[in-house]
């Protein structure tokens, strides 16, 4: 087991480059599937699930040469159309290679997807949208077999706009017959990113970041080279880090337009924010103070933030309402919290955090990706070594975490207990 030996209560002031994103870099690594082509993709970070995900193209028969700053991925010879089970039990975003399979072949083989601990994430939305578009679907075994002649556009709304099934549908139309519309879509910027490369691949793509998103078929895809977006959440995770520790830090390749309602929620708390183009600075005061918070999808407060919020909270003064919205299992972490010991109460969606003066250095167990580098969080701002265990749960999101926090100033380690 690997796990994070953090010496707590240093002040973290730096400079810190943000890497590209993970929930953008996903589903526009499953779109080159479909242009059948080389395409070469810069910022792609070196985690965990960019390297499942770049592993189940080469088991499909693509080709893939990481150089230096980039990927090329050649995806002409691919001909296999099942995602390997071990892989895909892994993490739930390997569903999105569904879509892209199908539009290119009209036929994919998967099992449902694996994934962190943060409670039901159905793909019912996925499937339901598949059958709107004439795919046939038979599920035996804890396998899911889709095909079909052909895919024909249509409308679809969603009942709930959820990313995973917005991204899937626009892989799986974008060389359909046809329009095809979605309602009620996501509008988080990775849908734009992904938007804005598969257009550079001369797909016909409209409303991207909107509600409403309308996809044009095309025939035939071309070459591209592609520069992924910045991480939002990363992004965000290191501005609290510092301001849970009183610090100060420059955020550089940061996009303050996605992460409005985070800085507004960091203002609120009394730290001092400036941007500028792709600048982000924060310098924290000497006690935070508590603020509400209310997940929802974008623009909204996001749900990937709310755990590292709330860790950051629990030394703040006042008292903190967090409202989870999105996952129902999202609060595990505050239990490791409580050891360290935070004061939290938990009412269904709702989570009470009455601020303390410091936290104590405890061993701690990481339950999923974010909550993971909430405990990070914890034991950088808390009061002597703190053990994070399970990392790997964290590393399926951060690129070389423990050497960015050590550039502004942490005492962070891996060590293997």
């Amino acid at each position: 087991m690997l796990s994070y030996i953090i010496e707590g209560g240093r002040k973290l002031e730096g400079t810190i480059l943000i890497s590209g994103s993970k929930n953008a870099s996903l589903p526009i690594i499953a779109g080159t599937i479909l242009s059948s082509k080389i395409t070469k993709l810069y910022h792609v970070p070196n985690i965990h699930d960019t390297q499942i995900t770049l592993k189940i193209l080469k088991l499909l028969g693509c080709k893939v040469k990481k150089e230096r700053g980039k990927i090329v991925i050649d995806t002409k010879l691919m001909k296999k159309t099942e995602i390997p089970e071990d892989l895909m039990r892994q993490m739930r975003s390997t569903v999105i290679m569904a879509g892209a399979i199908l539009g290119r072949f009209k036929e994919a083989t998967f099992s449902y997807p694996g994934g962190c601990e943060i409670g039901a994430r159905p793909i019912d939305l996925h499937l339901s949208a598949f059958r709107k578009l004439g795919i046939n679907i038979e599920e035996k075994g804890g396998f899911i077999h889709c095909k079909c002649d052909k895919i024909i556009g249509t409308e679809i709304n969603l009942d709930f706009p959820s990313v995973g099934a917005t991204e899937n549908i626009i892989l799986a139309t974008v060389l359909a017959e046809g329009i095809t519309t979605i309602t009620n879509a996501a509008m988080e910027p990775e849908i734009e990113d992904l938007a804005k490369f598969l257009n550079k691949m001369g797909a016909k793509i409209e409303g991207a970041g909107t509600n409403i998103i309308k996809i044009t078929g095309v025939t035939q895809l071309k070459e591209v080279s592609y520069k992924v977006m910045p991480d939002r959440i990363e992004a965000g995770t290191y501005l609290c880090m510092v301001a849970a520790t009183g610090g100060k830090v420059k955020l550089l390749n940061a996009e303050p337009e996605h992460i409005t309602p985070i800085l507004h929620k960091l203002q609120e708390c009394g730290c001092m924010i400036e941007t500028n183009q792709k600048v982000i600075t924060l310098e924290a005061p000497k006690k935070l103070k508590a603020v509400d918070i209310k997940t929802m999808p974008y623009p909204g407060f996001p749900t990937d933030m709310q755990s590292i919020f709330g860790s950051m909270l629990t030394t703040a003064k006042g008292t903190s309402v967090l409202v989870e919205n999105i996952f129902e299992n999202r609060y595990k972490y505050t239990q490791e919290l409580k050891k360290m010991g935070a004061k939290i109460q938990i009412e269904g969606k709702m989570a009470v955090i009455k601020g303390v003066r410091k936290l104590s250095a405890s061993k701690v167990e990481s339950h999923d990706l974010r909550g993971g580098a909430a405990l990070v969080l914890a034991g950088l701002a808390g009061k002597g070594t703190t053990q994070v265990n399970h990392i790997e749960y964290i590393q399926r999101g951060y690129e070389n975490l423990e050497e960015k926090l050590q550039t502004i100033g942490a005492k962070i380690k891996i060590k293997n207990t």
